[in-house]
């Protein structure tokens, strides 16, 4: 889906990216709302989850849900993260975390938004981002309400 926005240019995003604990989950638990939305969010881009899946529940957690799951060794996982948007394409790619593990991701992506949530997050990611949310339902649906997204980004 291609996003006009004055001032910051033209988003061509393919796929949406995001990190699993901290982000799409709290304490390996996906947050009410979240499959749903994830699941509208395939009918217009295709769907990555990339995570080292500290508490082993991701696959189980997103079973019904249309997304790709990719487990990742626990070390270096920041150089394995940028290395699977890169091979995705990353000018195509909107990416979402809060870990320090997660930072390349979003700096290489060509839409970082960076969540503060509960688990709170890493500076490094915070300066790595375009855009700061609160929540994974506030991040998800910037995808599907663009004029939100349009809004925080143009100058």
């Amino acid at each position: 889906m291609i996003i006009e926005i004055p001032g910051f240019g033209d988003l061509n995003i393919e796929h949406i990216v995001c990190d699993y604990n901290g982000t799409l989950a709290a304490a390996g638990i996906t947050p009410e709302g979240v499959k749903g939305l994830l699941n509208r969010l395939a009918e217009q881009y295709k769907v990555h989850v990339i995570t080292a899946d500290t508490f082993g529940t991701a696959e189980k957690e997103l079973q019904g849900v249309n997304c790709s799951v990719v487990i990742i060794e626990s070390t270096n996982q920041n150089q394995a993260k940028l290395d699977y948007i890169t091979g995705l394409g990353a000018d195509r790619c909107a990416a979402i975390g809060n870990g320090n593990n997660d930072r390349f991701m979003l700096k290489g992506a060509a839409l970082g938004i960076c969540l503060v949530g509960d688990e709170g997050a890493f500076t490094g990611a915070i300066s790595e981002s375009e855009i700061i949310c609160r929540n994974i339902l506030d991040a998800l649906n910037l995808f599907l309400e663009t004029k939100r997204l349009i809004a925080t980004l143009r100058s």
